[in-house]
């Protein structure tokens, strides 16, 4: 099956929206706030990458794809060098974080998190239900633990040829 290609900026908006949004959020006031730059972490003259600026506002997150797509998107000089980010390139990432903040909404992944919750809950109660219930949990204050369910106490049978095998170990 052939790979499909996305162009550069499609590449980097993907990475913007994976990342988290307070990272986003940091990044956006740390691209209008500090000289940005292609190809390097940081350079001498006080320019910095857009994850450091991010960093330096709040957002802690080491995201290095999100690196690799900014320099693919600036065509980011070969080898050890670095440059300034255009202010084509420095618009094109405000307006993509933008755009990926203002379409982020706060309910899909609050709604995603009570879905996996109560599928966990759903999912315990079931294996809850397989064991004899909740009862071999402890009760608060009590160190005593709940009487076995019968189908899990020892067959008499068997519990009288382990009563006869301890007599003839004594004996």
């Amino acid at each position: 099956m052939p790979r499909t290609h996305r162009s550069p900026v499609e590449d980097l908006r993907l990475t913007i929206d994976c990342l988290p949004p307070h990272t986003r959020e940091a990044m956006l006031e740390g691209v209008r706030a500090h000289p940005i730059i292609v190809g390097a972490y940081v350079d001498r003259d006080g320019g910095m990458c857009p994850m450091l600026a991010a960093h330096r506002h709040g957002g802690r997150t080491n995201f290095v794809s999100f690196a690799r797509a900014w320099d693919r998107f600036a065509r980011a000089p070969l080898g050890r060098t670095s440059r300034r980010a255009t202010e084509r390139e420095v618009r094109v990432l405000i307006g993509q974080l933008e755009a990926s903040i203002g379409s982020a909404e706060p309910r899909a992944l609050d709604s995603a998190i009570t879905e996996h919750q109560a599928l966990s809950r759903d999912r315990r109660s079931r294996e809850a239900a397989g064991t004899g219930g909740w009862g071999w949990l402890r009760r608060r204050g009590t160190e005593q633990l709940t009487p076995e369910p019968e189908h899990l106490t020892p067959e008499p049978a068997l519990a009288a040829s382990a009563d006869e095998r301890e007599r003839e170990l004594v004996s």
